[in-house]
């Protein structure tokens, strides 16, 4: 980019060289012809050799005509070579410094473009330095919302999403239900005796007990699906795109995982659970939705634990 700017800049200095030698043919040697042939034809005959003082006036007007037209020429000349040696100066970044030492107009103007290009540069760099750290900030300021974002949607002890991002989640899921019809499940489940094991060995325990069921939810859930912790020893599962027969298999899977599972304490949990879907039940908001899923937990809780049950049938699934 450097070097064909460079050759830009002596190509319209050559330019300018010719144009001059151009100028200088138009404005002196053809104006020096034309008087010429003027003054011989029709002057000089007209004078006459006897008529002593007007030819030596008309020689005297000729020749400061001359001399005024060569000076002129002259100057332009070296106006236009000054220019030309300027372009390829600028050209050949080798020789700028030739320019620099000179005393003349020239010498100035190029202490002064060079003092320009100085500036010019190291604003560049500060700009640049400016905008590397500012670009850094903010992708430092990014990466920073980013993790506090992930962690206000987190459950600190399972590390599952928490309640909050759940109620989102399942809000975007209702709207989407409303514009296209698509079944949406709320899966909400209890563990069973889950506060003698807090009572008996600590609540240490309990929260790697906690960790051992959200690892299973995880493991056994869709990535679309949400999964997380409602709250103390609850937790649930929003169900994309699955009806309330998907979701009846999903819990009933789970139920039987947990059931079976040899936690670390060694103590068999067993969990309940309440099951509420769009459109097999009647639920204009997120909140009635949970609601009906909380119900058919409680029906499932009184019916005698590790059950599966929904609102309008609580009973234990096989």
């Amino acid at each position: 980019m450097r070097g064909r700017a460079a050759s830009d800049v002596a190509l319209a200095g050559q330019r300018l060289r010719h144009k001059v030698v151009l100028a200088l043919a138009l404005s002196a040697v053809l104006p020096l012809l034309v008087l010429g042939y003027v003054t011989v034809t029709y002057i000089l005959p007209e004078v006459g050799t006897a008529d002593t003082g007007r030819l030596l006036t008309l020689e005297l007007l000729i020749f400061f005509t001359l001399l005024a037209m060569c000076a002129g020429a002259w100057v332009i000349w070296d106006l236009g070579r000054s220019v030309a040696r300027l372009a390829q100066m600028v050209a050949d970044e080798a020789r700028l410094g030739q320019f620099e030492q000179r005393k003349d107009e020239i010498g100035t103007l190029m202490q002064s473009f060079a003092r320009m290009l100085e500036t010019i540069e190291q604003q560049a760099a500060e700009i640049n330095s400016f905008a590397t750290r500012l670009d850094a900030a903010y992708k430092e300021l990014e990466a920073t919302n980013a993790r506090l974002k992930e962690t206000s949607f987190k459950d600190e002890v399972t590390g599952l999403y928490n309640r909050r991002f759940f109620s989102i989640r399942l809000e975007e899921e209702l709207q989407r239900h409303r514009r296209f019809n698509h079944p949406v499940s709320v899966v909400l489940l209890d563990l069973d005796g889950f506060k003698a094991v807090n009572d008996e060995l600590g609540h240490a325990v309990g929260d790697d007990t906690l960790r051992e069921v959200a690892q299973i939810l995880v493991k056994h859930s869709r990535g679309i699906n949400v999964v997380a912790r409602y709250g103390g020893d609850e937790f649930v599962v929003l169900l994309v795109e699955t009806s309330k027969a998907g979701a009846r298999l999903y819990a009933d899977r789970i139920r039987q995982v947990i059931s079976s599972y040899p936690f670390a304490h060694g103590k068999r949990i067993t969990a309940s659970f309440g099951i509420a879907s769009l459109p097999d039940d009647e639920a204009a908001t997120a909140e009635e939705l949970v609601r009906a899923a909380d119900e058919a937990l409680y029906g499932a809780k009184r019916s005698g634990k590790n059950q599966v049950a929904t609102v309008d049938s609580p009973h234990r699934v096989r």
